[in-house]
């Protein structure tokens, strides 16, 4: 990945991994909705990325550094907005662990599961889209106003740290890979 100057751009990338994640799970919703089978580990797999990739490493970084230091910044009118965004990560978050509950049942064969693992899927999507909209053209563009050019190299190497200890070297690349696959599965 290509250094930037703003540790907001790391962020944006990673959107787009994200947004890619959430058209495969709407393809997904739409064969489940038809009645066709679904690969269990597959779904699994998107769990794990929900649950480690977006939330982990992306909202870690958000919460944990970015957030932060736009407060810390006093950029006004960041407190207000950053308080609804962390509250869009906790409702994800509970999107993810009831879908993750469907999918156990789902890949035991029981019986009226697709249409949780739908419902949940599409809430998780439908909150994320508005959101990863919300941050790339209000929160993002402010951070890149008024954080100064040493926080943002700051804010990098943090992003690199969390990166490498919490969530392990090697596993971004790895999601990258799933995201390949099943983007050849699902989309193609």
């Amino acid at each position: 990945m290509a250094k930037s100057a703003k540790a907001t751009a790391q962020l944006k990338d990673e959107h787009e991994g994200i947004k890619l994640m959430l058209t495969i799970l709407k393809e997904i919703c739409r064969k489940l909705e038809a009645g066709a089978r679904v690969n269990p580990a597959d779904l699994k797999g998107i769990l794990k990325f929900s649950a480690v990739f977006v939330d982990k490493c992306h909202h870690g970084k958000e919460e944990d550094l970015l957030f932060p230091a736009m407060v810390e910044a006093g950029i006004a009118g960041t407190e207000r907005l950053i308080g609804v965004l962390i509250s869009e990560h906790r409702k994800g978050r509970e999107y993810v662990r009831e879908m993750g509950k469907a999918v156990r049942r789902y890949d035991v064969e029981k019986k009226g599961t697709a249409s949780t693992i739908i419902q949940n899927a599409r809430s998780y999507s439908g909150l994320l889209l508005p959101h990863i909209r919300r941050e790339d053209t209000i929160l993002y563009p402010m951070a890149d106003a008024f954080l100064s050019k040493e926080k943002h190299q700051k804010l990098i190497e943090g992003f690199e740290y969390i990166e490498r200890e919490r969530i392990g070297e090697g596993t971004h690349e790895a999601f990258h890979a799933l995201m390949r696959s099943l983007k050849k599965t699902y989309l193609a």
